[in-house]
């Protein structure tokens, strides 16, 4: 009775309930639940990722794992974005869990999985109970296309010329990773920046393409320099100085905090604005004197 009252324990914790084992053991004895029929599998309904609206339910989505991040936390195996037709929603997989490896890019069925919800955005949790199912067939990943315009502000950690496993894909964190440890890892090139349009900012993500069309920076170039200063922080400061303080457009999908650019240009409306501003500046003292 105690190994099952902590394992439900174990239940709520991972969906952030503290409840005490012995209100469990006592509840179980009182009502005589037995372990088969309260660890029965599940049943979950299988819905579409924006049909994930409300907090604490149990259900199977099916999709692909668009983008994984960098974790944070010990207690967290993997977290990222994945995506069906209908849109992207974030997930995060528990250490305790013992769940297999997802990779990016990869098609999946996460089976049993909670639902949770923070500041009206939705997300979803596997834990013990959960499963995860490679699928075969490809995916398509659905979203809405957003632009914006505005001065890029800052260049975030992780930029420029990095390393990523070839394993799961994921950023290594000098040089290992969080799920495979020391790897041999492979060169990619990216931007992760902040932009701000005067009201708000918006993160956005460049992915190598974009990065070396935007920069004139190509890997092979960010590869040899890094080689001749042996650093690579002279790609990241490379790169700032080419974009931060500058207006741009940017446009692609948004998927969770972050808008996966696909476009970029040069905004030019805030330097005709600036140049208006001056010549009418320039002008009032001559309207005066005549």
């Amino acid at each position: 009775m105690k190994q099952i009252a902590k394992q439900i324990e174990a239940r709520f914790m991972e969906l952030g309930i503290k409840v005490e084992t012995s209100e469990i053991e006592s509840f179980l004895k009182k009502h005589n639940v037995p372990k088969s029929e309260f660890f029965a599998p599940r049943e979950t309904p299988l819905v579409k990722v924006s049909d994930v609206k409300e907090d604490g339910k149990w259900v199977t989505v099916r999709g692909k794992v668009v983008q994984l991040w960098e974790v944070n936390q010990e207690s967290i195996s993997q977290v990222g974005l994945f995506g069906d037709e209908s849109g992207t929603i974030k997930f995060t997989k528990w250490v305790k869990a013992a769940l297999p490896t997802v990779e990016e890019g990869k098609n999946y069925i996460f089976k049993n999985v909670a639902t949770s919800e923070w500041q009206g955005q939705f997300s979803i949790k596997l834990n013990k109970t959960s499963e995860i199912i490679p699928v075969a067939e490809e995916i398509e990943v659905g979203s809405t296309p957003t632009e914006f315009s505005g001065a890029i502000v800052d260049i975030q950690s992780g930029s420029g010329l990095i390393k990523r496993c070839p394993e799961c894909n994921r950023a290594l964190v000098k040089g290992a990773c969080g799920e495979h440890g020391k790897v041999e890892g492979i060169y990619d090139l990216r931007v992760k920046a902040v932009m701000d349009d005067g009201e708000k900012v918006q993160d956005i993500l460049l992915n190598r393409e974009v990065t070396e069309a935007l920069t004139g920076i190509t890997l092979e170039k960010a590869k040899e320099m890094a080689t001749e200063a042996l650093d690579q922080a002279v790609v990241l400061d490379m790169i700032k100085s080419k974009l931060v303080g500058r207006y741009f457009v940017v446009s692609g999908a948004k998927l969770d905090r972050f808008i996966l650019v696909d476009s970029i240009k040069p905004d030019v409306k805030p330097i005709e604005e600036e140049i208006k501003r001056i010549l009418a500046a320039s002008a009032a003292p001559i309207a005066q004197e005549a």
